[in-house]
């Protein structure tokens, strides 16, 4: 739920009513600029930009047409950002495009029943990406993937408590290219792959605010596994667990701790790897059978409305080329600004520079950088 909902706030984010403009998108408290009438009065459809700046692709955009069957605030009347909000469903329909040639379309389905009670999450998408495969020399290959993919999951919450569990399906069948051979430790079988995976989901959310919070946890842990009788090529299980950690220092200050740990055992494909995920660090980048971060940020609201974000993370990939032991540690830190979008909600948006092992990146963020 997480996830739709910072996909919620990223796509509202660049929609809009012009006409209504004067009155919708300010702040009658503060007369500042802000989207929480926008973001809680908004039904039907909402067309919107997408922006990418991962360098793992390059800068890009897209499109996307999203259909909300109801008014988030409708949905939660009587509730702000402190209270559990029940998400609103949400229809998606999309495409993008990069520098780097890469593209993709998909569409999406989120839905909830029972007062929040049961969250079911559908998707169906398809991508030719240009990527780069390093191995365990560290050099680049480049490759092509082209998918086709599918996602279904369902998850119930326990009681009234901050607790959710649930079983995820994802299917993906895929085609790879290396524009100057296979490299080592690559296998042709792995060029033609499909993963037919189901996973079981434990989370728990105790987060103040679903999209920037100032205080509260989030954990998630999925056991997933990989069958022929799936839809699967090979036979392979893996473990992602990700844990994140909101402490406010005062009145204007918040420290946040991240920590996240994957596993994959032998039959996984190359692409499917864990890889170190940090700011200034291009995806699949480091990849190994496993990986292990850890991230600190401070956000620091120095006004009402603007905050200055510091943040430093480190990660090793082990497993096949390395022990934990022997692994490289690599480190990444950076700085960012935020400006207070929806005072209702307690939704930021902003962008961060992120200094890493090989190059500076540019990144905007819309709700928490943590996925």
């Amino acid at each position: 739920m997480r996830g739709a909902c910072l996909l919620f706030c990223t796509l509202a984010l660049h929609g809009g009513a012009l006409a209504e403009l004067p009155e919708r998108f300010v702040d009658p408290d503060d007369g500042a600029f802000d989207l929480s009438r926008h973001l809680l009065d908004h039904s039907g459809f909402l067309p919107v930009p997408i922006l990418i700046t991962e360098p793992a692709l390059g800068y890009g955009g897209g499109v996307a047409a999203v259909y909300f069957d109801e008014a988030l605030g409708a949905k939660n009347a009587g509730r702000d950002a402190s209270d559990r909000l029940d998400p609103p469903n949400i229809s998606a329909l999309g495409g993008f495009k990069t520098e780097n040639g890469s593209w993709g379309v998909g569409a999406g389905l989120f839905r909830t029943w029972d007062g929040d009670r049961w969250r079911y999450l559908g998707g169906l998408g398809k991508v030719d990406l240009n990527l780069d495969f390093y191995g365990p020399l560290g050099r680049p290959n480049s490759y092509s993937l082209r998918g086709l993919g599918l996602v279904q999951q369902l998850s119930m919450r326990l009681a009234d408590s901050d607790w959710m569990v649930g079983g995820r399906y994802v299917y993906l069948s895929t085609e790879t290219d290396f524009l100057q051979g296979l490299p080592p430790p690559l296998r042709p079988p792995e060029l033609a792959f499909d993963i037919g995976k189901l996973g079981l989901l434990v989370n728990y959310d105790s987060r103040d605010n679903i999209f920037t919070p100032a205080r509260g946890t989030f954990f998630e842990l999925e056991l997933a596994a990989a069958r022929n009788w799936l839809g699967s090529s090979e036979d392979f299980e893996g473990i992602a667990a990700r844990a994140f950690n909101y402490t406010p220092l005062g009145d204007s200050v918040v420290l946040g701790l991240r920590g996240d740990f994957q596993y994959a055992t032998e039959g996984t494909p190359f692409f499917g790897l864990p890889y170190v995920q940090l700011r200034g660090i291009p995806a699949l980048r480091y990849q190994d059978r496993q990986t292990a971060v850890v991230e600190t940020e401070l956000r620091w609201n120095f006004t009402a409305r603007w905050s200055a974000v510091g943040f430093v993370g480190a990660g090793r990939a082990f497993g096949r080329s390395a022990d934990f032991a022997d692994a490289d540690t690599v480190v990444s830190r950076g700085l960012g600004i935020r400006y207070l979008l929806a005072r209702r909600l307690g939704l930021y948006g902003g962008f961060d520079v992120a200094h890493g092992p090989e190059e500076d990146v540019f990144y905007i963020q819309v709700g928490s950088a943590w996925r």
